[in-house]
């Protein structure tokens, strides 16, 4: 058995059941015991978004920036290559598993998000430094859990937020306009040094702007497709709920496992594209201008939904409507997530492959500049602020390379990280919950 081969009975251990179940469950434990908080504050939370910072307020950046860097993070390639694989493995309704796992995870979101504003703090640059890895050591007093989940942060920010985001942007550019991967390593690594230099305030000021435009570029190119073929929408729906409660493979050549594969894959692809239970996500959290821990939570919570239940939803509605899964063969290779992605959107009108392209181009680049963020504050936490420019330094330049380097790897080093960094920020959440519901009670009380 070859190395990788190895790695990749190591992710799928870790990515077993017993972690998916821990996930849902504690998501299905915080839904009920903050009493539904995701339904009854939700339209809530969405005005809270976009209000001006609130006096008292302190923090790096605003209430908005702090939830599009999350957004930033959470949506990468996911939207497009990870809702496409979950379809082909899981059927359809995996999709459903996706919805039902997200709706779940705000709960978590809001509880990961909640505990890294408690527990943060200022470093000698007068920064926020927040995220599991303070709220494990000073809420659960486990500063050795706590550098676990640092250690995996970083390894994770290096693999998940740059290889192989790095490497999708270049494949695309390279399919689409045929420039060379070096040349576009070298100008990647240019465009993100000009971001991540100026520290989370330039992050946050960038996410606001690009992610936005992102993912409305890429959700109006979807809805024009659903509009073209809104006959085929109610079947589209109906396929996801019948698949949902039978488990049947989508690709020709994929023998389906029946419903534990549905429902398995389609946690897993949900948790990629929303990051609820990992806890990375709130590092960003964290750093938000904000009056209370709780406020900010709510917004973030939000964030689960757009990416999960809204972006997601379009990817797969139009894999759906457009038939492309039968017009794969019945036995042999199939099509990769994005190859199947661009040819439901090129069989609907010429140009589509361009919106796919662009899309999944913004969304990794975005996807780079926030992860680059959670890394660098969890290799603070391990080495303090001394470490921060060379990390910096050294996650522009790793940048090059990753453009032209094949990725097999990397991915399934990137995915058992995510899986290991979410096993101590679930015993957090677990272990400080007496926490989350009495700052809730507390916030809903002045509220």
């Amino acid at each position: 058995m070859s190395a990788l081969e190895w790695i990749n009975q190591i992710r799928n251990w870790v990515w077993g059941l017993p972690l998916l179940l821990l996930l849902l469950g504690t998501g299905i434990y915080l839904t009920v015991l903050l009493k539904g908080l995701q339904f009854r504050y939700f339209s809530y939370a969405l005005k809270q978004v976009f209000k001006k910072k609130p006096k008292g307020a302190v923090g790096d950046i605003n209430h908005f920036e702090a939830l599009m860097t999350t957004l930033a993070g959470a949506i990468g390639t996911g939207a497009i290559v990870g809702v496409t694989t979950a379809i082909c493995l899981g059927g359809f309704g995996a999709i459903f598993w996706m919805w039902i796992t997200a709706i779940l995870g705000m709960a978590t979101k809001y509880a990961e998000s909640l505990l890294a504003v408690k527990y943060r703090e200022k470093d000698k640059f007068g920064e926020m430094i927040g995220g599991p890895m303070q709220y494990i050591e000073k809420g659960l007093g486990l500063r050795w859990l706590a550098m676990i989940f640092a250690s995996f942060g970083v390894l994770a920010a290096i693999g998940t937020g740059n290889l192989v985001q790095v490497n999708s942007i270049a494949d695309a550019i390279s399919s689409v306009w045929h420039i060379n991967p070096w040349v576009t390593g070298v100008f990647l690594s240019i465009l993100t040094a000009l971001v991540i230099l100026g520290g989370v305030k330039s992050i946050g000021h960038v996410a606001g702007v690009l992610v936005p435009a992102m993912a409305l570029f890429y959700m109006v190119g979807g809805l024009i497709i659903l509009g073209m073929n809104f006959t085929k929408i109610p079947g589209a729906f109906a396929l996801i709920f019948e698949g949902a409660f039978s488990g049947k493979a989508a690709c020709g050549g994929v023998v389906g496992a029946g419903l534990m594969l549905t429902i398995q894959t389609g946690v897993a692809r949900s948790i990629f594209s929303n990051e609820a239970g990992l806890g990375i996500s709130s590092i960003a959290a964290a750093a938000a201008q904000t009056d209370s821990p709780c406020r900010q939570a709510l917004i973030t919570m939000t964030g689960a939904l757009l990416s999960t239940l809204i972006i997601c939803t379009v990817t797969g509605l139009v894999l759906a409507v457009t038939g492309v899964f039968d017009s794969q063969p019945l036995a042999g290779p199939t099509l990769n997530g994005a190859g199947l992605t661009i040819a439901a959107f090129e069989s609907s009108f010429a140009g589509g492959s361009y919106i796919v392209s662009i899309g999944l181009i913004l969304f990794a680049f975005s996807t780079i500049l926030a992860w680059s963020y959670y890394g660098e504050k969890c290799c603070e936490y391990l080495f303090g602020e001394i470490a921060i420019l060379p990390y910096r330094i050294f996650f522009i330049l790793i940048i090059i390379p990753a453009a032209a380097i094949e990725m097999e790897l990397a991915w399934s080093l990137a995915d058992i990280s995510n899986g290991l960094m979410a096993i101590p920020n679930l015993i957090a959440l677990l272990g400080l919950s007496t926490i989350i519901t009495s700052e809730t009670k507390k916030f809903l009380k002045d509220l």
